[in-house]
């Protein structure tokens, strides 16, 4: 074996060594996924990062919508939504806050914070579509995607520290071992799409769970790929799914494994209340205030420096 491979060989192991010693023993089974992970966040880190996040992206984002009945109308979907989690996540602080603002967005937090803007629901013409919203944003606190971020991130910057550590004043070998950790953090992305595909499938599962036909999501899908507009990046690059995508995944969904809830017609759209309540209550309120650019640049500073923290974008933040 050349000397060149020889050493990037110990490199490598070496760090596989030190991450393995380190986070042995951390590894639960998660109960919404059924596969085994490791925590470096508990459960209580999960809850505090979120409820310290919340108050100043309510703020960024124009406070809450000033209807109590709106936002009780919305706090009862995802609480329905919330009970059929599985294993402890039922009880998690769950909290559900309507965003007075019209910027197309969903989101949560770790620990249960989950997040909707008045400009996604008002595109919206069913209840079951708004169900869906909150049960992709609900699969993403039960997954514990940010956690599995924060551990993929983790290791990366592990990886690079040792990596220089043990290299020293190699160039060649240096250059080689920064491609890797690059290409690892590009290849992470596919993670990170996936994540948005499982919270897809989990939050079918809960909206059917609750009552709610399936077939939901994929009108929500094609209302965000409506939506889309401008250049994109191309997907490999995105940590989000292209809408195409996610329509074309959700459609076999629906064709296999929700094939049964989608045509039991016990699971409803709820239509008519949706429009009576939410969409005639919003009319009654005056228009949602435009994010400033203030607003807008705190939100995007926020999401850089707290990646950790599963902050999904579904539209552009932006000031008008």
């Amino acid at each position: 074996m050349p000397q060149f491979t020889r050493r990037l060989t110990r490199s490598l192991a070496a760090v596989a060594l030190l991450v393995g010693s380190t986070m042995l023993g951390a590894c639960t089974t998660n109960a919404a996924t059924g596969r085994t992970q490791l925590n470096l966040l508990s459960r209580s880190e999960e809850i505090q990062i979120g409820q310290e996040a919340a108050p100043e992206l309510i703020a960024a984002y124009g406070g809450r919508v000033p209807s109590d009945q709106l936002q009780s109308y919305v706090t009862d979907i995802g609480m329905k939504l919330a009970a059929q989690t599985e294993g402890e996540n039922p009880s998690l602080p769950w909290s559900f806050i309507f965003l007075n603002s019209d910027v197309i967005n969903a989101f949560a937090l770790p620990g249960g914070q989950v997040f909707i803007t008045r400009g996604l629901v008002e595109r919206m013409d069913n209840e079951a579509q708004l169900a869906g919203v909150l049960g992709h944003e609900i699969a993403h606190v039960t997954a514990r995607h940010a956690n599995n971020r924060l551990v993929r991130q983790a290791g990366l910057s592990l990886a690079a520290a040792i990596g220089g550590v043990v290299i020293g004043s190699d160039e060649d070998l240096q250059l080689l071992v920064n491609g890797l950790v690059t290409g690892a953090g590009v290849y992470a992305l596919t993670f990170d799409r996936g994540q948005e595909s499982e919270s897809d499938q989990l939050g079918m599962r809960y909206m059917a769970q609750a009552g709610y036909n399936p077939s939901a999501q994929l009108e929500v899908m094609r209302i965000l790929k409506d939506a889309s507009s401008g250049p994109r990046q191309p997907e490999w690059l995105s940590t989000h799914p292209l809408p195409e995508t996610r329509i074309e995944q959700i459609q076999e969904l629906l064709s296999e494994e929700f094939r049964a809830a989608a045509s039991n017609p016990a699971n409803q759209l709820y239509r008519d209340r949706f429009q009576s309540t939410m969409l005639q209550g919003l009319n009654a309120l005056p228009p949602a205030p435009a994010m400033t650019l203030r607003d807008a640049q705190f939100i995007e500073q926020w999401i850089a420096e707290h990646t950790e923290c599963e902050c999904h974008e579904h539209g552009s933040v932006s000031a008008r």
